[in-house]
């Protein structure tokens, strides 16, 4: 049997990624589930991997995508957790290490699977896993956010801001976020943002430390890059926390060690590629927590975008412009 797939050809731009027909996947091992794909998410690190290169050993054409929803079509003969039928959700593959969700269907072992929240469908849930994850490990992590602190969360229009934004506020943060327009400001709102700074009009860190008296924010959040990460410094209270999901390359931490602030650094994809099989573990049990406030009402995903499989470079070339709120998903039928 064979089953559609979009395929990476070479590292370039959106137009490397081509609909293709390949072998289904067969069962090779007794705990793996195989699921049939209904929606696949899209992220930042799936174009920065088709640009750059995979981030394993695997050969081209390679298939992308991290986050995945379905349903389970078969399992092998130690398979406990999940029976045929089930939805469930996942970050697993798109890496360079096993093929990817942007496909009609993915095998993986089923530790590394969650069930779907009951309130969700197929393109909301493949929205969330990356995301959720990520915003967690800032936040409740490499944060240690507790309620009554005061937390920046950059980009809190985005993928993981939107989430972020949703469960400082459940842990009883007061929530400060940038944005770059109106539209984005009246959504992070929504989200539960307390206060919205927009960077292209004001001087983020002058207006926090104005909003905190000069204290600045216990936490911030950054998710931009370099310029960004050296300016936070200047607005994170002393003794506080500073988390970054990327390089911050070489910038001047002596403000930062008179502040003595704690440096983090949150890559959720760390557990995946190092095979560290606990920590894949516990960010399973995170898609679990998260499930359940989902379920409760208390965690909504966004989904500005939906795309068809077969459209998955112009998916690309959206999330590359920076403009998206929320997530962009592909939907596969």
């Amino acid at each position: 049997m064979t089953m559609k797939a979009i395929l990476m050809t070479r590292t370039g731009p959106a137009e490397v990624l081509t609909l293709g027909d390949i072998p289904e996947p067969v069962l090779t091992e007794p705990t793996q589930i195989k699921v049939r794909l209904r929606a696949a998410g899209i992220n930042p690190i799936d174009t920065k991997i088709r640009r750059n290169g995979l981030l394993g050993p695997g050969p081209l054409p390679a298939i992308l995508g991290c986050d995945g929803a379905g349903e389970v079509i078969e399992i092998g003969s130690a398979v406990d957790c999940f029976r045929v039928g089930d939805r469930v959700w996942f970050c697993h593959g798109g890496l360079g290490l096993e093929p990817g969700n942007y496909a009609e269907a993915i095998l993986l072992d089923q530790c590394w699977a969650a069930p779907m929240p009951q309130s969700l469908d197929f393109i909301h849930a493949a929205a969330g896993p990356l995301v959720l994850i990520t915003a967690w490990g800032m936040l409740y992590d490499r944060g240690r956010l507790q309620a009554g602190q005061t937390v920046l969360i950059h980009a809190g229009a985005g993928g993981v801001g939107h989430v972020a934004l949703q469960l400082a506020k459940g842990r009883g943060a007061r929530v400060l976020t940038t944005v770059g327009s109106a539209e984005s400001a009246a959504r992070a709102r929504d989200w539960g943002a307390d206060e919205v700074i927009n960077h292209r009009e004001q001087d983020f860190v002058a207006e926090v430390n104005r909003l905190t008296d000069g204290r600045g924010a216990d936490l911030v959040a950054e998710m931009i890059g370099p310029e960004v990460f050296a300016r936070s410094i200047g607005c994170t209270a002393h003794f506080g926390d500073l988390v970054t999901l990327l390089d911050p390359g070489h910038v001047s931490m002596a403000e930062a060690r008179l502040r003595n602030l704690r440096i983090g650094f949150e890559l959720m994809l760390t557990p995946q590629l190092r095979r560290l099989t606990a920590a894949r573990a516990y960010q399973v049990n995170i898609l679990r927590q998260c499930g359940e406030l989902i379920d409760a009402g208390q965690l909504k995903l966004h989904v500005s975008r939906t795309f068809p499989l077969e459209h998955a470079a112009e998916a690309h070339r959206q999330i590359e412009t920076g403009h998206t709120l929320g997530k962009c998903v592909l939907a596969i039928d």
